[in-house]
């Protein structure tokens, strides 16, 4: 499928979705978050995609941000929508995605950028990444779920100073807060996150799967996490991943697993 604003690309099993406004530093407009909605969606029902990589284009910026010419004479009506919507159709729908999606950040990732990076289920970033929440220069607030992830990834109180001070801060610092895992050179970025996705194939992705909704259940209100992991634990003994799994194991070779 083509696209205007983003670019996929699919090869062995690992889905590269890139941000492609370098003009505008890619930043997210309508138009691209729905387009990132409807590879997302594709994604999810293509048996062939077993892991995502979502990046940007050029080498500045993953997501600059939220495209501000879009929302500047918005209404307080019109403000609850738009951050609704894109929740719903973009960060939380990227959140909760049954398949592992690793952020490959290059460059800056603000506002609405870092939140769609926060969004993923971890990060990777190039030693050149800078990232911030600046929303309150604007005289607004994240919207996109930045002031509920960010505490939970590198605790309230550096969430509360990134929010408030409306800074940036660099790659080395999002690896000492947790925001990321790793930090590589720019030119290496993709190239490790493809290693790290090789290396998570290797294993069940229905496991997986049951595997973030258990976690994330520990993040939503009212949910009890321990008994969606008890849940999906016992779901597990009852799919073919789970036998070839243990018959693998138990006669001392590598697992093929079927993805059922």
């Amino acid at each position: 499928m083509t696209f205007e604003n983003i670019l996929s690309e699919l090869h062995e099993g690992i889905l590269q979705i890139t941000i492609n406004r370098p003009s505008k530093l890619n930043a997210l407009n309508k138009e691209t978050i729905s387009e990132l909605h409807e590879a997302f969606a594709d994604a999810r029902e293509d048996n062939d995609v077993k892991v995502i990589i979502l990046t940007g284009s050029g080498e500045k910026a993953f997501v600059a941000g939220a495209d501000i010419s879009e929302f500047s004479d918005f209404s307080t009506e019109e403000g609850g929508e738009l951050a609704a919507q894109g929740q719903a159709k973009l960060f939380d729908y990227v959140a909760n995605f049954p398949k592992p999606v690793i952020a490959a950040v290059n460059g800056f990732a603000l506002g609405g950028g870092l939140e769609l990076a926060m969004a993923a289920h971890f990060r990777i970033a190039s030693d050149n990444a800078k990232m911030g929440l600046p929303e309150v220069s604007l005289g607004l607030i994240p919207g996109y779920g930045g002031t509920q992830r960010l505490p939970q990834l590198v605790g309230k109180g550096r969430a509360m100073e990134m929010i408030m001070t409306a800074g940036m801060i660099d790659a080395t610092q999002a690896l000492q807060y947790n925001l990321v895992n790793h930090v590589c050179p720019q030119d290496e970025l993709l190239d490790f996150a493809e290693k790290l996705a090789n290396k998570i194939m290797k294993n069940s992705l229905v496991a997986i799967s049951a595997a973030i909704k258990a976690v994330n259940a520990n993040f939503e209100d009212g949910v009890n996490g321990f008994e969606i992991e008890i849940e999906e634990f016992g779901r597990s003994f009852g799919t073919e991943d789970f036998k070839e799994g243990t018959s693998a194991f138990l006669n001392k070779r590598k697992a093929d697993f079927p993805g059922e």
